[in-house]
């Protein structure tokens, strides 16, 4: 992908540009607000990573601006403000995702691939029937098989393997599955991601051999096809 980061702290772009290059992407950067809404308007991206607050033009303002000038490229926003109404606002002004400094180089890949699969064309339409091995979800229908067998799940374990799947062969943090599942209401600490995995493996995993989810000790699950 070609991506643009617009972040005006050096060293935290140095880190990002480093990390979405070794992942085999393109990366430009702008240190400024103004910068940055000029390369976004006048070149193509695949996506955007904008730091929260930035010097001539804040992030939000940039991501305004390129709104009203009917620019859709999916936009990732980084800041160090984590307050749930904070966030909000990050998405109302016309983010795709908010991530709170300091993360994770692996969480960040994992949202820019989600934000830029959800808005590319065609993808509503193509992403409504997962699957993975044996396992089938048919978002449309609300409909869940293993081997051809029916699996009856709650809303919250359908949007958590609706997450997982998409997020396929990819390590998802506690955080992630907090925002994706609870929508940032919850406090990540709690223990309510590890109980509802739990669940739905109990569901989906009733044979150890052929697990698909799996645990990634010290930073959260990842969803495979055995073997």
């Amino acid at each position: 992908m070609r991506l643009l980061v617009i972040e005006d702290d050096a060293r935290m772009a140095a880190y990002i540009v480093k990390a979405l290059t070794e992942a085999g992407h393109v990366a430009d950067h702008a240190n400024n607000g103004q910068d940055g809404l000029l390369l976004a308007a006048h070149e193509n991206y695949d996506a955007l990573i904008v730091d929260r607050l930035l010097p001539k033009l804040d992030g939000l303002s940039v991501i305004g601006q390129l709104r009203a000038q009917g620019r859709q490229t999916p936009v990732l926003i980084l800041s160090a403000l984590s307050a749930v109404d904070e966030r909000v606002h990050g998405l109302r002004a016309g983010g795709d995702d908010y991530l709170v400094k300091p993360f994770a180089v692996q969480e960040l890949l994992a949202r820019l691939d989600v934000i830029v699969r959800r808005t590319a064309p065609g993808a509503h339409t193509a992403s409504m029937l997962l699957k993975v091995a044996d396992l089938e979800m048919d978002l449309a229908g609300w409909l869940v098989r293993r081997a051809g067998a029916a699996i009856e799940l709650k809303p919250q374990e359908f949007r958590l393997l609706e997450f997982l799947m998409r997020n396929l062969g990819r390590v998802v943090t506690r955080t992630m599955i907090l925002e994706s599942v609870w929508d940032y209401n919850f406090d990540p600490q709690t223990n309510v991601v590890d109980v509802l995995v739990s669940r739905l493996r109990a569901k989906i995993d009733r044979e150890p051999a052929q697990a698909l989810i799996h645990t990634i000790r010290g930073a959260g699950y990842c969803l495979r096809a055995p073997g």
